[in-house]
């Protein structure tokens, strides 16, 4: 085995080539880290939205709470069906809503999107996991105030706390900011449910119901009685089940993420190819020299390819180093099953950081192979004449 100094004294003599290397691999680690990232943290947010125990009602036939009608008269017939649980004062936790889009500009004339507003009642919040005010103070029943999360203040003009938010045909003051285990339900803004029916003339009318069930069995139970009413025309689903169709909107994120990464490593492997090609070139007597005091093929060949693994793994530790500031900053894309914004942080954990650096490792191996073929192929003789 020839021995790692002999590589990394090479690399070290060779150092302009080797950094350029070791930079351009992490650029594209860097990018493609970026796009896991970008991935995972969609899949995190919708993966914490949902609670095994909680149901959400809708038309039949609806994909989504923004086209679906349900009318207040069943949402009470719904709520007096037994096996919903209560919160600790006794309340039923059964939450008629209806959620409203309306399309509001962004930030620092960043365009417009599809904000949704959810109208709710009190109950709402407890059907919501880790829900809790971080700042200011819930809004009042039968007034014109709404709340929103931190991410969504940040997104769009009007939405922070003590701002006026222009929606729904007139505005909402901003009394509070809410945080609820960084799920989807920090990419909406929360309203009186009587203020935006009446706001967005459809009085008497719910988007869909929310119940939580008080065990397993009665989950069953009520999704197969809520189904099978004819006299109800509803669908349910819990609520894990639904988020999970939802995350089939970010399919297409994942596979641009995944095409830019491979068409990028692609380019990277090239790159590694071109440097260990012109070391093996300006090497030819150092290869020669190994053989003849008794190295074999095989060693020259790993002696090699380590060298094209050392440059591409240095480049993946940069790459992965390089995204670290990025983790947890916001973002947002658009929901193609709701049609409006879903905000969501970037998440670089140690399967994304890991899925790099073995990107790095396949990098390295599959562009130093031909190279480290062609310095065993060498004759010794003829190496030992090059100059």
């Amino acid at each position: 085995m020839v021995p790692i100094k002999y590589n990394i004294r090479s690399l070290r003599s060779r150092w302009v080539s080797s950094m350029m290397t070791v930079l351009g691999t992490g650029l594209v680690v860097w990018a493609s880290v970026l796009s896991f990232g970008l991935a995972d943290g969609l899949n995190h947010t919708l993966e914490v939205s949902g609670e095994k125990l909680d149901i959400i009602v809708m038309r039949k036939g609806s994909t989504a709470e923004t086209n679906s009608t349900v009318s207040e008269a069943v949402s009470r017939e719904i709520d007096a069906l037994s096996g919903i649980a209560t919160n600790a004062d006794g309340a039923k936790l059964c939450s008629p809503e209806l959620v409203v889009l309306d399309n509001v500009p962004r930030r620092g004339d960043n365009g417009r999107a599809n904000m949704m507003i959810r109208g709710v009642s009190p109950v709402a919040k407890y059907l919501r996991k880790d829900f809790k005010i971080v700042e200011g103070r819930e809004n009042r029943p039968g007034v014109r105030e709404a709340i929103t999360s931190r991410s969504m203040a940040r997104r769009f003009e009007g939405a922070g706390l003590g701002e006026e938010l222009e929606a729904i045909d007139g505005k909402f003051l901003i009394v509070g900011l809410f945080e609820a285990g960084q799920g989807a339900t920090e990419s909406e803004v929360w309203a009186d449910i009587d203020v935006v029916a009446q706001a967005s003339k459809r009085e008497g009318a719910r988007s869909s119901i929310q119940i939580r069930a008080n065990n397993p069995s009665d989950a069953t139970r009520l999704i197969d009685r809520i189904k099978n009413d004819p006299q109800f025309g509803l669908d349910a689903i819990t609520e894990t089940a639904y988020f999970a169709e939802q995350a089939n909107s970010g399919m297409a994120l994942k596979i641009v993420g995944r095409t830019i990464a491979i068409i990028l490593t692609i380019g990277a492997m090239f790159a590694v190819a071109n440097t260990m090609y012109a070391a093996v070139a300006s090497r030819a007597r150092e290869i020669g020299t190994l053989r003849a005091v008794g190295f074999g093929r095989t060693t020259v060949l790993v002696s090699f390819l380590l060298e094209s693994i050392i440059l591409c793994l240095a480049g993946g530790v940069l790459g992965c180093l390089g995204v670290l500031p990025l983790n947890g900053i916001s973002t947002g894309t658009a929901n193609w099953q709701t049609f409006s914004e879903l905000t969501f942080a970037f998440r670089f954990g140690p399967v994304v950081l890991i899925q790099a650096l073995l990107l790095a490792l396949f990098m390295g191996a599959a562009g130093g192979l031909f190279p480290a073929i062609r310095a065993t192929r060498l004759k010794i003789v003829d190496a030992l004449r090059e100059i």
